[in-house]
């Protein structure tokens, strides 16, 4: 089907060309929309009413136009926000997880937008409601709630809220018995803070006007915050940084990292005043976190080329690294994600064969054993507990076709409790759906992951559109999990597939190096190769395939756009990060210094320049027949900034070829996240999906295979 047939003819917005030359390494690039960066864009973050007229303008105009052109899907992102909206269960509430005299969940009520948090007794009682979201949104066009952590004593709430979607969070103390908030707050923090062990203050990082935390705090109750004590300064903006308890809470973890190097600083959680204490001075490559084992600490590290990360032990007197004694070996292959200590057990969560799995070990005995699962492909996750001496720990498990299941698992008689299974009030049949995992050849010879799902009565003839989703940065690795938004698009005949490239760690740690600076192609390679195996295997034809990404998966979609855009039909880019090169070259913004070790540096190197103005996408729009294109962005986001984007959208208009149409749609209320409410975010899913049906022709409301 033709563009022409799909979209009206409505001329969009022409974006002023300014054009800016910027010199380096002997290398000369003019960028002709610079313009759309604000100068002022720390002040914009804080308060979007100081934005640039002009800017603001253009902004409106490519509001206006995606409207215009996405008009007649109004019935069916209606449709399809009440289909998603059906799969929810309004009134659902977590399962209540123990800590000494209380038990603490969240829940929604019928019709919130946002979570409510509440504490019952701990075998069970009436629910105190001890935070309403919905409440303290009252008012807000933007609300999202970061943190809500009880003090040891359950005296008191410690809580953060965003009300601009900058992610620049106010910490408030709640007097739970009261539910009367202490005059004093904290503005500008990251999200979440510590409670000393005598929980009369907390302990926080404060975000600086870059957005980067480079401030640990302590607040002591009662107290104005400008008087709150320094505990410790990170001074290389390349680092992020984050302060939270350990699991016996008898520590204050400082934890300071890039995406390639860490380092921990520990202070006595009763000494608010004490000088933390470091752990193993930051070593290039050198990766450690800490789990508080009470007289040990358990290491998950990296060190001594443990490429897929090995535990190590350390008494808690002195968990230096000449102090480091080896207890589960470093196995190849096998990805240790993470671990969780509990007094007389050791959990981890490891990843190995592409999937996940969950190994418990007796503190004691040394003995091990993984807890089994029977499906294909699925998702698992650590709860955990807020205690630490119990037998109970507790997982959540989910496959791309069974809904979430939370269970209790009780690690020395190693029974397992279901407590709860994700509702579908509108009707779920895991019988309906096929889910598959697949393998695809690379082109260099590699094997990538593949999660897919389809309805059964699905034709596999190569007529069936797909929504092809990638990501590809920072080791994440994308889970085949359970999405009930997604059977609007499979009940409609499509295929949904996700793509494990690298740069993910879905293959071990070697599969995220192996998708990284110098090797960044190889995402992007992979992804191209997912779509071509796909049509040659007859789930879908390339004009049918829609590719979707968000955020560095953005990055994605906006590279294959250039490299291969006959392999689409239609391509969806979320927050992009499609304008790599100049923002690793702004040290000015939040992300930049810290991200240099996952992209490399081009202020420094001439060759990190050249590798990045390889692919970045913006610098590489060119006179391509490009498929229809839908950008998204939020105008607060400090992640990906609004203007790249703006800048990306502007030269596709400028140098394509042919008529398919490049929309723009930008949240002026939000940020990175995208909308803060539950049900307000599905709208601004229904709309995304409402893009990849029109692309692949399927817009009828009623257009459901039989279920």
């Amino acid at each position: 089907m033709t563009s022409d047939a799909l979209f009206p003819r409505i001329t969009p917005p022409v974006t002023e060309k300014r054009p800016v030359e910027d010199t380096r390494h002997g290398i000369t690039r003019t960028d002709e929309f610079a313009w759309l960066r604000a100068d002022n864009w720390q002040e914009v973050f804080k308060d979007p009413s100081v934005l640039d007229p002009a800017i603001r303008s253009h902004l409106e105009a490519e509001n206006a136009y995606q409207a215009q052109m996405m008009a007649d899907t109004s019935d069916l992102r209606k449709r399809l926000f009440e289909e998603m909206k059906g799969r929810i269960k309004e009134d659902d509430s977590s399962v209540p997880m123990r800590d000494g005299p209380f038990a603490y969940g969240s829940s929604f009520k019928k019709g919130g937008e946002q979570p409510r948090f509440f504490r019952t007794p701990r075998d069970g009682g009436d629910h105190d409601i001890i935070l309403d979201g919905d409440r303290e949104a009252e008012g807000k066009a933007y609300f999202r709630i970061g943190s809500a952590d009880h003090s040891h004593d359950h005296r008191r709430l410690l809580w953060a809220f965003d009300d601009k979607g900058s992610e620049f969070y106010t910490l408030k103390v709640r007097e739970l018995d009261s539910g009367e908030d202490h005059a004093d707050q904290v503005a500008d923090t990251g999200g979440s803070g510590a409670w000393n062990k005598s929980n009369e203050g907390f302990f926080y990082a404060r975000v600086d006007q870059n957005h980067r935390p480079s401030k640990i705090f302590f607040h002591a109750l009662g107290t104005d915050a400008s008087a709150d004590r320094l505990v410790y300064e990170e001074k290389d903006p390349g680092f992020f940084m984050n302060v939270g308890p350990s699991r016996t809470n008898e520590w204050i973890e400082i934890s300071i990292n890039d995406h390639e190097t860490s380092e921990t600083l520990l202070l006595h959680a009763d000494d608010p005043a004490g000088v933390p204490k470091l752990v193993a001075a930051r070593e290039t490559g050198l990766q450690y976190d800490l789990e508080d084992g009470g007289d040990i600490f358990f290491i998950l590290t990296n060190a001594d080329g443990a490429k897929d990360f090995k535990i190590m032990t350390a008494p808690a007197s002195d968990p230096s690294r000449g102090n480091w004694r080896e207890l589960v070996a470093h196995e190849p292959g096998r990805l240790i994600l993470s671990v969780v200590a509990f007094k007389d057990f050791l959990v981890r969560l490891e990843r190995k064969d592409g999937l996940p799995r969950i190994v418990v070990r007796d503190r004691k005995s040394g003995e091990e054993h993984a807890i089994s699962f029977d499906e294909e492909a699925f998702s698992l996750g650590l709860s955990g507990s807020y205690e630490y001496d119990t037998d109970i720990m507790r997982f959540s498990y989910s496959s791309m076709t069974t809904p979430a299941q939370l269970f209790d698992y009780d690690m020395r008689t190693r029974a397992r409790t279901l407590l709860k299974t994700q509702e579908v009030p509108s009707g779920h049949d895991p019988e309906n759906y096929v889910t598959r995992r697949l393998m695809a050849p690379a082109h260099d010879g590699e094997m990538v992951p593949i999660s897919l799902i389809y309805h059964r009565d699905t034709p596999l003839d190569g007529t069936a559109p797909a929504l092809l989703y990638g990501y590809g940065s920072y080791g994440i690795a994308i889970p085949a999990a359970f999405n009930t938004n997604i059977l609007s698009l499979v009940d409609r005949g499509l295929v949904y597939a996700i793509a494990h490239v690298r740069g993910g760690k879905d293959k071990g740690y070697a599969w995220y190096d192996d998708g990284k600076r110098q090797h960044k192609k190889n995402t992007f390679l992979d992804f191209i190769s997912v779509a071509r195996y796909l049509v040659a295997e007859n789930y879908t034809a390339h004009e049918r395939i829609i590719a979707q990404g968000g955020s560095a998966g953005g990055l994605l979609i906006g590279a294959v756009a250039n490299m291969a855009p006959e392999a689409f039909g239609g391509l969806i880019a979320e927050v992009p990060f499609v304008d790599v090169l100049t923002t690793m070259l702004d040290d000015t913004l939040p992300l930049t210094p810290p991200e240099w070790p996952e992209w490399g540096n081009p202020i420094a190197s001439a060759e990190d320049y050249r590798t990045i103005a390889d692919y970045s996408p913006y610098d590489n729009v060119a006179a391509h027949a490009y498929p229809p294109i839908l950008a998204a962005a939020g105008l607060t986001d400090p992640r990906v900034t609004y203007w790249e984007p703006a800048k990306w959208v502007a030269r596709l208009r400028e140098r394509k070829r042919g008529d398919n149409p490049v929309l723009f749609k930008i949240n002026m209320d939000s940020g990175h996240a995208g909308a803060s409410g539950r049900f307000s975010r599905l709208e601004e899913i229904a709309y995304v999906y409402a893009f990849a049906l029109k692309v692949a022709g399927k817009t009828q409301t009623g257009a459901l295979l039989t279920t």
